[in-house]
């Protein structure tokens, strides 16, 4: 059995920037101590929703390093080191790995994709420049390429290949890749609106965009499932759905940096070519927040 990297609600948490666009890493440390404060189980940096894709390496690098340092063992965190290019991924995750993070995120090849033996071939050669724990990501409506249960099996039989954030939609190939898989293999929620049937299905935990707003409802819902409270978790998966549709009325991470800074959040913007929610959306996310109770 493979000791998962963390179980519970990891935050993939966003990236605040100045007006100028450089990273702002004085308001990155406050957010960071208000998830720890507010029962977030594990950072997860320079992910999709922390616009790893307009980060250069090094500042990349250098919000890993800072995120590593000012968490200072408290959670886990995990690195975002993925690439459509296996010769940088390894030199980005060999370089991550160097930072101090506990787990490396790696995102299968976009645009170019590859087969499942390209696949194969390309996770077990990043795995291994980076030497520690790496949690696969497979979302295939961001890259065009899915990680077949099968490939994931063959996958999971390396000791560095730690787990998988499953962000197809698919619930019946998340069944399929516990089947095959069992211990050998962790699974996260890629979804919040599917972290409880992937617990029910053996899973480990989520990779949350909702717990940058509400980390406490997040943690709580899968707490309330380790703990044998079905009925509560339930519930607490149902009160996360509006916020979640909220988060996702616009391409991640444009909603949940628009409702940060409605929060009270330096968020800034994100980098181009994502700019701000139109007027309708704005208006969905502020009156979600409301609703919610998270702004007054």
């Amino acid at each position: 059995m493979k000791k998962p990297v963390f179980t519970g609600a990891g935050v993939a948490i966003i990236t605040p920037m100045h007006q100028d666009g450089s990273i702002h890493f004085e308001v990155l440390g406050q957010i960071i101590e208000d998830q720890i404060a507010r029962g977030t189980d594990a950072i997860v940096i320079c992910g999709t929703t922390g616009e790893c894709s307009t980060l250069t390496d090094e500042e990349q690098l250098s919000a890993i390093r800072f995120t590593v340092d000012k968490v200072a063992h408290r959670v886990p965190v995990i690195a975002g080191a993925g690439s459509n290019d296996t010769a940088h991924g390894c030199a980005l995750a060999s370089r991550a790995a160097g930072c101090g993070a506990d787990g490396l995120l790696m995102v299968t090849p976009y645009y170019n994709k590859t087969s499942q033996d390209g696949l194969v071939a390309h996770f077990t050669a990043m795995a291994e420049a980076g030497g520690i724990p790496v949690i696969l990501y497979n979302v295939p409506s961001r890259t065009g390429v899915n990680i077949k249960p099968e490939t994931v099996k063959k996958l999971s039989q390396h000791p560095l290949i730690n787990g998988i954030k499953e962000a197809s939609g698919n619930i019946a190939q998340v069944a399929q890749i516990a089947a095959a898989c069992g211990d050998a293999l962790n699974i996260y929620s890629g979804n919040d609106d599917q972290a409880l049937p992937l617990l029910a299905l053996g899973g480990k935990g989520v990779i949350s965009v909702v717990s940058n707003i509400a980390p406490t409802l997040v943690h709580d819902c899968c707490q309330a499932w380790f703990d044998g409270d079905t009925d509560k978790a339930r519930r607490l998966q149902l009160e996360i759905l509006p916020l979640c549709d909220a988060m996702f009325c616009d391409v991640n991470p444009i909603p949940v940096k628009y409702a940060m800074n409605l929060l009270g959040w330096q968020a800034g913007k994100c980098r181009l070519p994502l700019v701000e929610p139109d007027d309708a959306k704005k208006a969905k996310i502020e009156q979600t927040l409301r609703e919610h109770g998270l702004l007054s």
